[in-house]
């Protein structure tokens, strides 16, 4: 009787549950957006006059420009109460599949294993490390969540120990502008040093000395990584000595040190070319020798190994990059001599150095390659693979002197692994399998697929996807397509637990490996930058158009998602073909793309012109006109859409979105959901905790879920 009660109260709590949602939702129904106020301002260049009502928001310390974004925020969580309850059921769904107490794989560096770990309930890493064995005491390194305390924002980076192991560099970030400072702690006393090096990468490199520390600094107005400095240990961080600067403002400068531990290496980079500079690491106040002056057009990245440099390049043509090796005292480029050619076919992406081989890092018809070979020539062989929806490569290898390679593998479907092969016995021992808690996991319920889609060029664009084998293939389905396709990046057909909670509603989840990105080599990344950019767009488009013809989905089902240069695919696929779409969710989007690439002021752009053009040339500034989302806004219909940013974002600056949504409002014919969320308290990664970080992923599916009906 009791038990009868009971499941009676319980249905009608939910009645009464629905019956409050559908009057949350109703109630939306009354609620009017913001309206953002127009200032117009006038833009001119190449003789073209721009009039941007909304650029007066391109200024964060503006009450009125506050004012509007927490207008938004508050617009957006009233729209969207009736979720408020899914987005936390989402939230702790997806929370609970994450093994709250877990730790690394250990690696050993130096006599030392070391090891991260999570606490449960508690949202950073713990970084310790053990002596000789797995067995000794554990020593704390650094417990992030004490650090974190009193922070909205904390981000730690950059862990580099002193060649004796007494001490450890470390930066932290607590506004998320990616400006880290600089300390050093003494790991035998657990010191904290009073010196702060402030508005640096976090990243910094020791010399054999133990008391010399390099790091790049930025510029604190445009965030562009431009100076080397010298620390030295006891001296105040004012009297640190510039070694290197970088005056090319489309460059960016770093330091490391090669995995022989001989050489500090100073590297400059732009989107198209490189150029390094070396050091004998037991030499601190010695000079930097050039490894090769750049060269406009030559990337090029160096490997050091029992008294030669492995160079890999894209010189003389090698659009897919080939290695090269010389001696470490005649670097320049006319000493390196081949040592695995260029292949049309074959992207080659990396080499990882051991004592008795070498493991070099391909990429094949889109698919990712470890091809292991002994330096004495005696044997070579592939890792074999045999899914078309992986992703493969090597994880912490930072010890010469073994015959373990340790990689990781995972699929679409099924989570990832970390594995030590031993290249000499040809056998793989499975060091850690990532858990999916819950009970409710099985990846034989879950199909992926690789398919080919023609772009209206002729090309074909590969499409990942995964579903529940339960899923019906009929065009009912919905389906959220991911794509990103900028600066070579390869979004691989990862596994995603957070993933789960769209597949188990019957959701299928597509990965368009579009042109821009490296997927298919470098001839894939460079036909969809600087004037060849619409491809990417185009090809995204054509990818949807093809998987609703497929009866994958339709128009009604179709949702598509990208962050960042992402972002900007998004504002250009609503531009070219709202109609194919039922919403869209664009995080932190770069949509304002002429006026951010003309000011040079703002991170990042300098360095960019190589993937996106210079607008100061008449004919990039009218191609990028012809696609940024922003100057490209009609009078039309828009699809649903969820665009989030923050508001200490550096890489793309919060005004842009908001912009975006300000005049979106002002144009579309539709009356379509258009939400503008603003973190208030982040930047371009959004929350910093491993937890607080699902909230926002719960927001961005309940988003979607609610449009499905399936908010539940």
């Amino acid at each position: 009787m009791n038990h009868t009660i009971s499941k009676i109260s319980i249905l009608v709590l939910c009645l009464i549950f629905a019956h409050a949602c559908k009057n949350s939702k109703d109630e939306s129904m009354n609620i009017t957006p913001p309206v953002a106020p127009k200032h117009p301002t006038k833009l001119e260049k190449h003789g073209d006059v721009r009039i941007d009502d909304y650029y007066w928001m391109n200024n964060r310390e503006d009450q009125q420009v506050l004012d509007y974004l927490n207008a938004e925020n508050e617009y957006y969580q009233k729209m969207t109460a009736h979720t408020a309850a899914f987005q936390e059921s989402l939230f702790q769904e997806m929370k609970a599949r994450i093994k709250e107490d877990d730790s690394s794989v250990p690696y050993k560096l130096d006599g030392y294993w070391y090891i991260t770990r999570y606490e449960e309930g508690k949202e950073y890493p713990i970084y310790t490390r053990k002596k000789e064995t797995l067995e000794a005491e554990e020593a704390l390194l650094f417990d992030c969540n004490q650090m974190a305390e009193g922070h909205e924002y904390f981000n730690l980076r950059g862990i580099s120990v002193s060649p004796d192991n007494t001490m450890a560099a470390f930066g932290t970030d607590t506004i998320s502008r990616r400006q880290y400072n600089i300390q050093i702690k003494n790991l035998q006393t657990g010191e904290i040093y009073p010196d702060i090096i402030n508005n640096t990468t976090g990243s910094s490199v020791w010399a054999n000395d133990n008391k010399t520390l390099f790091y790049t600094k930025k510029d604190p107005v445009t965030l562009r990584s431009d100076k080397i400095y010298k620390h030295v240990l006891g001296t105040p961080s004012e009297e640190d000595v510039l070694i290197f600067e970088e005056t090319d403002d489309t460059y960016n400068t770093f330091v490391y040190k090669t995995k022989s531990r001989k050489f500090i290496v100073i590297g400059s980079g732009s989107t198209l070319t490189t150029e390094y500079q070396i050091l004998n690491a037991d030499d601190p106040n010695g000079k930097f020798k050039m490894f090769s002056a750049r060269d406009k057009g030559v990337e090029y990245s160096i490997s050091h190994y029992d008294g030669h440099f492995y160079v890999l390049t894209n010189k003389d043509g090698a659009t897919n990059f080939k290695l090269m090796v010389t001696d470490e005292e005649n670097t320049t480029s006319d000493n390196w001599k081949e040592f695995i050619p260029h292949r049309e076919a074959v992207l080659l992406e990396d080499i990882e150095i051991f004592k008795d081989y070498y493991v070099l890092t391909e990429r094949e018809n889109g698919l990712n390659q470890m091809k292991i070979a002994k330096w004495d020539g005696s044997d070579s062989y592939y890792l074999p693979f045999d899914s078309e929806t992986y992703v493969a490569g090597p994880s912490t290898n930072l010890d010469f002197d073994t015959k373990e390679l340790r990689y990781y593998y995972n699929e679409m479907g099924a989570p990832y692994a970390i594995i030590d092969f031993n290249m000499e016995t040809k056998t793989k021992t499975v060091l850690k399998e990532q858990e999916v808690l819950g009970g409710k996991f099985n990846k034989d319920n879950y199909k992926t697929e690789r398919l080919w889609a023609t772009a209206r060029d002729g090309k074909k664009v590969p499409i990942s996807l995964v579903y529940r084998k339960d899923t019906p293939l009929d065009g009912t389905s919905p389906l959220l397509q991911y794509g990103y396709g900028s600066y070579g990046a390869t979004i691989d057909p990862y596994f995603s637990s957070v993933r789960l909670s769209l597949l188990d509603r019957g959701f299928i989840y597509a990965i368009a490996h579009v042109r821009g990105g490296e997927y298919l080599g470098r001839p894939w990344y460079d036909d969809g930058k600087l004037l060849h950019k619409k491809n990417t767009f185009t090809d995204f488009i054509d990818c949807s158009q093809f998987l609703i013809d497929q009866k994958y989905t339709s128009p009604e089902h179709l949702y598509a998602m990208g962050g960042s240069a992402g972002g900007l695919l998004m504002g250009a696929v609503i531009n070219m073909a709202p109609e194919l779409y039922n919403g869209v969710i664009a995080g932190v989007p770069f949509v304002d793309v002429i006026t951010t690439m003309l000011d040079d002021t703002i991170p990042l752009t300098t360095g960019e012109y190589d993937e996106w053009g210079n607008p100061n040339n008449k004919e990039y500034y009218d191609y990028i006109k012809s696609y940024s989302p922003y100057d490209n806004v009609e009078a039309k219909t828009y699809p649903n859409l969820y665009v989030s940013t923050g508001l200490h974002d550096s890489q793309v600056q919060y005004w842009e979105p908001a912009k975006w949504v300000a005049k979106l409002r002002e144009y579309k014919t539709d009356d379509h959901l258009l939400f503008l969320d603003t973190n208030m308290d982040a930047g371009h990664g959004g929350a910093s905790g491993r937890f607080e970080a699902l909230k926002e992923t719960a927001k961005e599916y309940a988003f979607i879920l609610d449009l499905e009906g399936r908010a539940h």
